[in-house]
């Protein structure tokens, strides 16, 4: 039974979806999207354990696609152009690899088709050091986390998932639970023996790792149409540290691109 994923909508003209990455739900992309909704009609999806979509005790690449793909059914969006950062790039690969006739092109933000090591420990035993049950103020939270996670942006995001419920108890959007139990899957690697035509820009922030030269020689040989952007001065979360740079990037891509 497919989820019933939260969305919000904006703008008009062809549709444009957008993915967010691991801990992040669809609001990070409120501000840049704005950009994007004078020539689009902008779906921002929050993908399950995310955000304000379901919770659901599988979490893997496979159902990620299909969440997609259901929800573009839902939509009426036989065809539609995509981006995805981080693993929502992983799930924009995946899907064009299994679905390529639903895409127009494809953005994928500071992400490789390759396997990546695990390395969110610090960023769970930041979300681990809160205890819930106790605290009475989002600085409280704050503070908690900050001898693993030193930087200020990270926890600045990190805690946008962090509400009051109904009862007035504070809580984490993302299903935390399934999330450490399958974090080891968000590295997970496109298969190398896929080759994937639909029309795809790949964006690199200049002070990321996520994007190497190796990478780039791959990216090359598997995605047959395809650039590579680096945007100056943005690290993994290029659409937040470099918005204008990002947008224009972009829509270069989406409106000058032969399909």
């Amino acid at each position: 039974m497919s989820l019933q994923l939260f969305f919000r909508e904006s703008g008009a003209g062809n549709p444009l979806v957008i993915l967010h990455g691991v801990f992040g739900s669809g609001d990070n992309w409120l501000t840049v999207s704005k950009l994007f909704t004078p020539l689009y009609h902008v779906f921002l999806v929050d993908q399950r354990n995310h955000g304000r979509s379901p919770h659901s005790d599988t979490f893997n690449y496979d159902a990620l696609v299909e969440d997609l793909k259901d929800f573009a059914d839902q939509q009426n969006l036989p065809v539609f152009d995509l981006i995805g950062h981080s693993m929502g790039g992983k799930v924009a690969m995946k899907f064009a690899a299994k679905y390529p006739n639903r895409l127009s092109k494809m953005v994928v933000v500071d992400i490789a088709p390759r396997f990546y090591n695990p390395h969110h420990q610090e960023i769970m035993n930041g979300f681990k050091s809160v205890d819930l049950k106790t605290m009475v103020s989002r600085q409280e939270a704050e503070e908690a986390m900050i001898p693993f996670i030193p930087e200020l942006d990270v926890r600045q995001f990190l805690l946008k998932n962090l509400y009051r419920n109904t009862d007035g108890e504070f809580a984490w959007r993302i299903n935390l639970p399934v999330l450490e139990k399958g974090i080891h899957q968000i590295g997970e690697a496109l298969n190398n023996d896929i080759q994937i035509s639909t029309p795809t820009l790949f964006i690199k922030g200049e002070n990321s790792r996520y994007i190497s030269q190796q990478d780039e020689i791959q990216i090359a040989s598997q995605f047959l149409h395809s650039r590579i952007v680096e945007i100056p001065g943005a690290g993994h979360w290029v659409q937040a540290e470099q918005p204008q740079l990002f947008a224009e990037a972009v829509l270069e891509f989406l409106q000058h691109t032969n399909a």
